[in-house]
């Protein structure tokens, strides 16, 4: 048993020596720092220069510390007096707060705008106006090329023989360079109803995938072609007149008389014998036809008139075809 050295001595803490509560170094009441120690400073200073004496062990200096001083300094300093916190600072701290959320908010609610913008609108916006302003520009040559043949006409009308003259206006009139009136029919063709109600006013072709059965092109023509079969001498589809070089085509989902966009209901108005017109296209000679229609939902209406006025149609000039000798 001599061979065990002894137990390092502890010490209480008396009652007349509180630990008392100090800013550790990095605070601004680091100099007032006193011992951590639980045991006066003087019987620390005996004991540490005892231990010393005894043995220089690492061991029995951390068994001391958790004996003596088990709480940490720094632990220790952050249970020390609070600060005298003014309310201008408290309200000035929500104040700011309060303002960077408002901002936070106000730039989120733009992001989520832009992120449900659509970038296209500008794109389609801008194509539909300038769309619009080529049409006008059309129709604005159209009328003047109208004007210009009408005055050709009649500088033609009076240096021309009176039988050539005449040849030429009839075939004029034939090939739709001049605007003729005379007694007629009026053919009405429609789409359904139920595919302009579904597509909210637009056209049924803007929707390739739908199954309803609309007017297309090839009726147009068909019921035109039946037209100049009995006698038609001039035609027009919603007051587009059909000349020598006028098309009735589709383009993408719209249908094309010459180089303007119709739409229904298509109104065909044909001058001629309004009883043989008629007649032609009743339901007697078109029975297939009406048949169809009627499956589909397309209208097809027939309406007699003493007097239809048509305009003239747009014809391009000719610059490389001549006349065969």
């Amino acid at each position: 048993m001599s061979g065990v050295e002894p137990m390092p001595a502890s010490y209480p803490s008396e009652e007349s020596h509180d630990v008392k509560r100090r800013r550790a170094v990095f605070s601004h009441s680091f100099a007032g720092l006193i011992s951590q120690h639980a045991a006066p400073e003087d019987i620390y200073t005996q004991e540490r220069e005892r231990r010393h004496r005894v043995r220089m062990d690492d061991s029995l200096r951390l068994i001391d510390d958790l004996i003596n001083r088990p709480v940490d300094p720094m632990f220790q300093d952050s249970q020390l007096g609070k600060h005298n916190v003014s309310p201008f600072a408290v309200w000035s701290a929500r104040i700011v707060c309060f303002v960077v959320c408002i901002a936070v908010g106000f730039l989120g609610c733009i992001f989520v705008q832009q992120l449900h913008s659509d970038p296209r609108k500008a794109v389609r916006t801008s194509l539909a106006k300038e769309l619009r302003e080529s049409q006008n520009n059309l129709n604005g040559l159209s009328d003047d090329v109208s004007a210009l043949r009408k005055q050709v006409d009649e500088q033609a009308k009076k240096v021309s023989e009176s039988g050539a003259g005449s040849t030429l206006l009839k075939d004029e009139m034939a090939s739709g360079q001049l605007a003729v009136k005379g007694e007629g029919i009026i053919l009405t063709v429609a789409d359904p109803i139920a595919a302009t109600n579904e597509n909210n006013g637009a056209a049924p072709r803007e929707n390739p995938g739908s199954r309803l059965r609309v007017v297309t092109d090839s009726d147009l023509q068909q019921l035109v072609s039946a037209l100049w079969r009995s006698g038609a001498e001039a035609i027009s589809i919603n007051d587009e007149r059909l000349g020598a070089q006028t098309s009735i085509r589709t383009a993408g989902g719209t249908i094309l008389i010459g180089l303007n966009a119709v739409e229904s209901p298509y109104r065909i108005k044909a001058i001629g014998n309004r009883h043989e017109l008629a007649q032609s296209v009743s339901q007697e000679n078109l029975g297939s036809w009406y048949t169809m229609y009627a499956k589909a939902g397309i209208s097809l209406q027939v309406q007699q008139s003493k007097e239809i006025t048509l305009k003239a149609a747009v014809v391009s000039d000719v610059n490389y075809a001549r006349k065969a000798e």
